[in-house]
């Protein structure tokens, strides 16, 4: 059975009363005469990512004993503050260390769980400050909880009452120094389901400027469930109180000048899997300086820090000829790798495979050798070494060798990093010689040679990008690895897909425009902002090394390692919300959906022929899911619907509006239609083709006439499939027969289920009307009425 009171305690209502008997301010006040204060001044360690402001890049194990507050204490006050039963038993406890700008915290990490007959019942997950005793975050799951409802019981502006009055009580020391975030978890198109959560962010301000990296947070659930919680604070951060910033209007004046937007070809896959280089111009998010308005470099002091392409390609002229397409046998292979790589004498090779398989980009066939070796030494097993030669060119596209006890170790030198680079650059040139003409060398961080030294790293990572017609192919890339101690080649990797590109440069638009469009899409957003270094007796350290030896226990991390913390306010652009992720076509100009590849726009169309309309919800719903079509601002409701359009919202309100990262196909699409009537190219063939796909249509004569009329029989059939009926419904003769033209139906079970659903409904003297042809608005109420109906039919998990 489910559990009442867990679901008493997650269902928080507006009211403050019974808001304060299920998470009671007084929890932690009676015990302030143990040590416990009423204050929330800090987040649990778990719910901090490394980098971020306001907890600690690395984590650390923490003793007990170091904490003010002890387990037991921990549990009681978790379960005081959410009213946890007393059948949800404490599964584990963890205490874990997080530095603050200026100090550390410890937090105790608790799990519930309750369990029937060993089966799992429910578990709510809650952190509180080892210190201070607050709760920092809640989480709570129920597997039996019931199925939510269609259309949603609490909506988004309900459910911000709630998330207000859970900060007003669970951060009563803080409520008044945050501020909602009115798009955080915006959701910008309307549910198509009821398993909705509602999130709202309560950003914090500090002399009335926004951190946005610390805030509290609060999901909803559309049931009016409080189902997460979370407090990112730190108190020991000091903001300088700025004499004077940037305005916003000046500010995006500033971001504009200094963007640069970066020509790239990406790939579009349409609904086959066939994937179409598309170039594009992209523009990613940078930071300024608030009072001076000069760009920041943002880049992280890291390794995973790739570092800037180089302005020139590796040559002027590629070094020697593609390879031409000849059959490799295995004796070729591997001497192919053998001559390309320092391979060791003693080597046995445990095993070849040959493969061909049929690219659905370049429509080829194609052929690879694959084999690993064994690295033998004193009659032992000393490493291995796998390779992969092209078997059509020879040309080898992968390799990699790895000794268990790594050869050179025991050096204690390393060669350069700039000693790296050339040895990898000779290997591309030797590997790639047709392609030295569009490859460039990504310029490797010099940190990588301390990263090295510090955390006895053993290998570089040089790598390389492919650009053409001064754009970025983001999705080739070679790499290429380098023991950081014998300087020989460890990895090889080179990774470029077999498109074909047009021999002159596309024209595209202007830097300047694609510049406009960029700038529509972001907004600038004002934020204080932390940055912070790390010293080791006097030395500077990368995070990386901070974190080996934290790891290592090495340090201590409240002695032995210095941060020095910068707080600066800057603007940043910040996406504004979108429904639908885009790309900027560079030679258009346009903006087109990832998802379809589709010419879209930033905003919405405005509608200005429905306000009002008896169906002025089901027809906005379907317009923002692109289902219906806006026409100079008009969507017609009164239409009549044609058989592509009706199809295209069933298919879209049937799969939760997913699109299927269908893309639109050119004139030339391989692309096959199942019917002679929708051509790959038309706005339909996405959508008719998952219909026969899911068999809500049938394919009959070849044809499916996507701009005749639909009648109310042909729709209630096509929604009696989408629910599943369709074969009960030929059982005609178990449904009441009520209709006043039976005659006149040929599909009376279809009839009567929609109607018995109310997803459809008769004229007032009892007809169902068959044959009238069904307008736009009445298909929109009949799939918004096929949604409410979908959810109600779902079956709740049987409780015993």
């Amino acid at each position: 059975m489910v559990n009442k009171r867990v679901g008493k305690i997650a269902a928080i209502v507006t009211t403050a009363a019974m808001l304060a008997g299920m998470f009671p301010a007084a929890a932690f006040a009676s015990n302030a005469s143990e040590g416990v204060t009423s204050s929330m001044d800090a987040t649990s360690s778990s719910s901090v990512k490394a980098g971020s402001s306001g907890a600690a890049e690395p984590q650390s194990s923490a003793s007990s004993s170091n904490a003010a507050i002890s387990k037991e204490k921990a549990e009681q006050i978790a379960r005081k503050a959410v009213n946890i039963p007393e059948d949800y038993q404490l599964q584990s406890a963890n205490l874990s260390t997080s530095r603050l700008m200026n100090g550390t915290r410890n937090s105790w990490g608790l799990t519930f769980n309750k369990r029937v007959n060993g089966r799992h019942m429910g578990s709510i997950y809650a952190t509180v400050n080892a210190e201070s005793g607050q709760l920092t975050s809640y989480s709570y799951y129920n597997p039996s909880d019931v199925k939510p409802s269609y259309p949603l019981k609490v909506e988004r502006e309900e459910a911000q009452r709630i998330a207000s009055n859970v900060v007003d009580e669970l951060a009563v020391s803080y409520a008044s120094q945050v501020k909602l975030n009115e798009s955080f978890g915006e959701q910008l198109l309307p549910a198509l389901t009821g398993e909705v959560r509602h999130q709202f962010k309560f950003d914090r301000y500090v002399n009335d400027l926004p951190f946005l990296e610390n805030y509290i947070t609060v999901v909803v659930n559309s049931e009016g469930h409080v189902v997460e919680y979370e407090f990112v604070w730190d108190d020991t951060i000091q903001f300088p109180k700025p004499d004077s910033y940037l305005s916003a209007e000046d500010a995006i004046e500033k971001l504009r000048a200094a963007g640069t937007p970066e020509l790239k070809y990406k790939l579009l896959t349409d609904r086959q899997g066939k994937n179409t280089p598309i170039l594009t111009y992209e523009l990613q998010s940078y930071v300024i300086d608030a009072s001076t308005g000069n760009k920041i470099d943002d880049t992280r002091n890291h390794y995973s820090y790739l570092g800037e392409v180089a302005d020139k390609p590796l040559t002027t002229n590629p070094l020697g000829l593609k390879p031409v397409n000849k059959a490799i046998n295995e004796n070729q292979a591997i001497e192919n790798v053998k001559s390309a790589f320092k391979l060791p004498e003693n080597i046995e090779l445990g095993h070849s495979s040959y493969h061909e398989y049929n690219d659905t980009d370049s429509e080829q066939a194609r052929a690879m050798w694959d084999f690993s070796w064994t690295i033998k030494k004193d009659g032992q097993d000393a490493g291995s070494i796998w390779a992969t030669v092209n078997a059509q060119t020879g040309a080898v596209q992968g390799f990699n060798i790895y000794y268990y006890n790594e050869e050179g170790s025991e050096k204690s030198e390393t060669i350069s990093v700039d000693q790296a680079t050339s040895t990898a650059i000779e290997a591309v040139k030797k590997q790639l010689p047709w392609l030295t003409h569009e490859l460039y060398l990504i310029k490797p961080d010099p940190k990588q040679q301390e990263i090295i030294n510090a955390s006895r790293t053993a290998n570089y990572q040089i790598r390389f990008a492919h650009k053409l017609h001064n754009a970025l192919i983001e999705y080739d890339h070679i790499n290429v690895s380098i023991n950081s101690r014998t300087g020989n080649i460890t990895g090889f990797e080179a990774n470029i897909q077999p498109f074909d590109y047009p021999a002159q440069a596309p024209k595209a638009i202007s830097i300047e425009t694609a510049l406009d469009r960029w700038m529509d899409y972001y907004k600038a957003e004002l934020t204080y902002r932390v940055s912070s270094e790390y010293t080791w007796i006097g030395e500077p350290i990368p995070i990386e090394k901070y974190n080996v030896l934290l790891a290592s226990g090495e340090i201590d991390s409240n002695e032995d390692i210095k941060v020095k913390s910068t707080v600066n306010l800057v603007y940043r652009l910040r996406a504004k919300p979108l429904d639908q992720h885009v790309f900027l076509d560079a030679v258009t100009g346009e903006w087109r959906s990832m998802e379809t590849g589709e010419v879209t726009t930033l905003e919405r169309p405005e509608v200005l022929d429905i306000e009002g309309h008896w169906a002025q919800r089901q027809l906005e719903l379907m317009v923002a899911y692109k289902a219906l079509d806006v026409v100079d601002g008009k969507v017609r409701p009164n239409e009549t619907i044609k058989r592509g359009e009706l199809i295209k919202m069933l298919v879209i309100a049937r799969n939760g509006g997913s699109n299927y990262g269908y893309a639109v196909a050119t004139a030339d699409s391989a692309l096959q239609s199942s019917f002679n009537d929708v051509s790959a190219s038309s706005e339909y063939f996405a959508y008719v083709e998952q219909a026969l796909e899911q068999n809500l249509i049938d394919l009959g004569d070849g044809s499916f006439n996507p701009e005749g009329t639909v009648t109310r029989e042909e729709m209630a059939e096509l929604i009696v499939r989408a629910l599943g009926y369709n074969s009960l419904a030929r059982y005609d003769h178990i449904f009441a027969d009520s209709f006043n033209d039976s005659a006149s139906i040929n599909n009376k079970g279809q009839a009567a289920i929609v109607v018995g659903l109310n997803i459809m409904s008769t004229t007032k003297d009892g007809k169902f009307q068959p044959a009238k042809e069904v307008r736009r608005a009445e298909a929109a109420t009949a799939f918004f009425r096929y949604l409410q109906a979908r959810s109600e039919l779902q079956e709740a998990p049987l409780r015993m």
